[in-house]
């Protein structure tokens, strides 16, 4: 079956006055449907910049990115983007920040805004939704963040350490609750991450990339033994020390 996203020898670099910092070298993956796919390595390896050219946001300088053409051919948004940070907008309401990307896309229809209504009850929203974002808290957040993505209807999502600016119990119970709900809607998902943890708790494969410039070094399919996986479920899987500690060894060389 062809795979949801092909990434395909991708080449990108920065260029300032002072010359050239080559940031991902001939960088190749795939990413299936129904797959959550992590991605760890270095700090300044490029791993946000390798999501912000699969979003469209930078152009590599060789190689291909591609879409399933099923997806791109149907869907206006087939890929959503997850930051580290919410960027709520205090001066919109809660209801107002998870319907902005509707409101620019004049897409404020019934199809798009009742799954919205219904993911603001199914998460605990729905008594905020006129409130202003500073009167929820870090996690309640994220999951307005999660909820502004999805109502764009993508098939992909580009989570680029969305639980790192929380505290470390908060973190766990949302990184459970944002990988139970991508799993209800059967949606794919890219994780970035410096949390070993959290990549072997969340994802279905693994990526270590190398040093700057960046390659594929290698790639760690993660195969717990329970009848179901979620984020805190698999820390206490059996396998999951070993798991840790060959990422941990791919890291360091």
């Amino acid at each position: 079956m062809e795979p949801l996203l092909s990434v395909d020898h991708i080449d990108y670099a920065y260029h300032t006055l002072d010359g050239e910092t080559k940031a991902l070298d001939h960088l190749s993956f795939q990413v299936h449907f129904n797959e959550f796919l992590g991605i760890i390595g270095p700090s300044g390896c490029g791993k946000t910049t390798l999501l912000s050219l699969i979003f469209g946001l930078l152009t590599p300088e060789a190689g291909r990115i591609k879409i399933h053409k099923a997806l791109s051919r149907n869907h206006k948004m087939p890929i959503g983007y997850m930051l580290q940070k919410d960027h709520l907008l205090e001066w919109r309401t809660v209801y107002q920040n998870v319907t902005l990307g509707l409101e620019i896309n004049h897409q404020m229809t019934p199809g798009y805004i009742k799954p919205v209504e219904q993911m603001l009850r199914d998460y605990g929203l729905d008594a905020f939704k006129h409130v202003r974002p500073s009167q929820l808290s870090g996690g309640m957040r994220q999951r307005a963040a999660l909820i502004r993505t999805l109502a764009m209807k993508p098939n992909l999502l580009l989570l680029d350490e969305p639980f790192s600016a929380l505290d470390y119990q908060t973190r766990l119970n949302v990184a459970e609750d944002v990988y139970k709900i991508l799993r209800r809607k059967h949606k794919s998902a890219i994780l970035v991450t410096h949390d070993i943890s959290e990549a072997i708790s969340f994802c279905d494969r693994v990526i270590v990339l190398s040093g700057r410039p960046s390659r594929v070094k290698a790639q760690v399919p993660i195969r717990l033994s329970l009848e179901e996986k979620t984020p805190l479920k698999a820390r206490s899987a059996k396998e999951f020390k070993d798991y840790f500690n060959q990422l941990w060894g791919e890291l360091n060389g």
